[in-house]
C-alpha cells in the first residue's frame, strides 16, 4: 500500500503548512482483498457446517463426559474423570472393547483379501464384467436393516437356508446367532460381505490405472506367473487405493452397530457386544448420558489413534506414481 502526501495552507495557523495522510490502494492489494473475500465467501459455508456439525458436538460430548447427567435430567453435577475412571474398570466395558478389535481383525483382513481377488477376477474377465460389478456392490447399496432380517432368516436355527443345507450334506447345524462361540464370527461374516463391494470397485479403479507396459517388463522379467505379478506389480502399484481401503474399512468396522442391534443385541452374556452398541446401550437404554459420552470420547481416541498408526505403517510401504 502506498501513500500520497498533499500540502495545503491553514490560515488558522497563521499560514502554517500541514502535511495530509491520502491512502491510495494499488490494484495488486485490492485483487488481493478481492480473492480473499472471495475465498472466505466460499469457504463459510463449509466451516459454519464443520463447527455446527463436528466440533461443538465433539466438545458438547466432552464436558457432558465430566458430568453425571442422566438422559432427561433438568440438572447435572460435574464429577471430573470419574465416569473414565468407572470405563476402565467395567469389566463389561473391557469385554466390549476386545470384541470390537476381534471384529475388526476379522473383517479388515477379509474385506481386502476377498475384495482385491474378486476385483482381479473381474478385471481379467472378458465377459459380464459390469454385472458381476453390480452384483457384488449391491450388498454395499442396499439398507442394512433389511439385509440383516434377510440374514436372520437364512440364520435362523430350524428352517434357516444354512442349516437346512448343512443338514442335507451330513454337516453339525448349530443356532448361529445364539452361541457364545459363533454369534460374534457371524457377524464379522456378515460385515465381510457388506463391505465387500466397496473394496472390489476401489480396487478395480486402481487396477485399471495400472500401465500394460509395467506387466509386460514383468513377464520379460520372468515373472509370468499371476502371483508373480500380484507381488511386483499389482501390490505395489495398488499401495494408495490399499492403504485408503484399510483405512475405511476399519472405520466402518469400528462403527458396526445396526447388525447387533437387529441380530443379537450384544447377546448372548455380552459375547457380541461392541463399543458403540455399549455407548448406545448406556446413554439410551440406561439413560446414564455422562458414562455414554465418556464411552464416545474413549472410542473417539481408540479410533483416531489407530487411525493414525495404520497410516504411519502403510505410507512407509505405499508407492506413489
Amino acid at each position: 500500500m502506498t501513500q500520497r502526501f498533499t500540502l495545503s495552507s491553514d490560515p488558522t495557523a497563521g499560514g502554517g503548512v500541514r502535511t495530509l495522510p491520502s491512502p491510495v490502494i494499488s490494484p495488486a492489494s485490492r485483487r488481493a482483498f478481492t480473492e480473499a473475500v472471495a475465498a472466505w465467501t466460499l469457504a463459510g459455508p463449509a466451516i459454519i457446517f464443520l463447527l455446527v456439525l463436528f466440533f461443538l458436538p465433539a466438545i458438547s460430548v466432552f464436558v457432558i463426559a465430566l458430568t453425571d447427567w442422566q438422559f432427561g435430567a433438568r440438572t447435572l453435577s460435574f464429577v471430573g474423570l470419574s465416569n473414565f475412571r468407572e470405563i476402565f474398570a467395567d469389566e463389561g466395558f473391557r469385554v466390549s472393547l476386545v470384541n470390537t478389535v476381534a471384529y475388526v481383525l476379522i473383517v479388515v483382513p477379509g474385506t481386502v483379501v476377498l475384495g482385491l481377488l474378486i476385483a482381479i477376477l473381474i478385471e481379467s474377465g472378458k465377459s459380464c464384467r459390469s454385472f458381476y460389478r453390480a452384483v457384488h456392490f449391491l450388498p454395499f447399496m442396499a439398507t442394512l436393516s433389511a439385509m440383516a432380517i434377510a440374514w436372520e432368516a437364512l440364520l435362523h436355527p430350524t428352517i434357516g437356508l444354512v442349516n437346512q443345507t448343512l443338514s442335507a450334506v451330513g454337516l453339525p447345524t448349530a443356532n448361529w446367532l445364539r452361541d457364545a462361540n459363533t454369534a460374534l464370527p457371524v457377524l464379522a461374516v456378515i460385515g465381510i460381505w457388506q463391505n465387500l463391494g466397496f473394496a472390489m470397485v476401489l480396487f478395480l479403479a486402481g487396477l485399471k490405472s495400472i500401465p500394460q507396459d509395467l506387466y509386460d517388463a514383468a513377464d520379460v522379467d520372468g515373472a509370468d506367473l499371476w502371483l508373480d505379478r500380484l507381488r511386483t506389480v499389482t501390490l505395489p502399484m495398488l499401495g494408495p487405493v490399499l492403504m485408503f481401503v484399510v483405512i475405511i474399512v476399519a472405520l466402518r468396522a469400528f462403527e458396526t452397530f445396526d447388525t447387533i442391534q437387529i441380530l443379537t443385541q450384544g447377546g448372548p452374556d455380552h459375547a457380541s457386544e461392541a463399543l458403540l452398541f455399549t455407548l448406545y446401550r448406556e446413554s439410551f437404554e440406561y439413560l446414564r448420558a455422562g458414562y455414554g459420552a465418556a464411552v464416545a470420547v474413549v472410542f473417539l481416541g481408540i479410533v483416531l489413534t489407530l487411525t493414525l498408526i495404520q497410516v504411519q505403517l502403510i505410507d512407509r510401504k505405499v508407492h506413489y506414481q
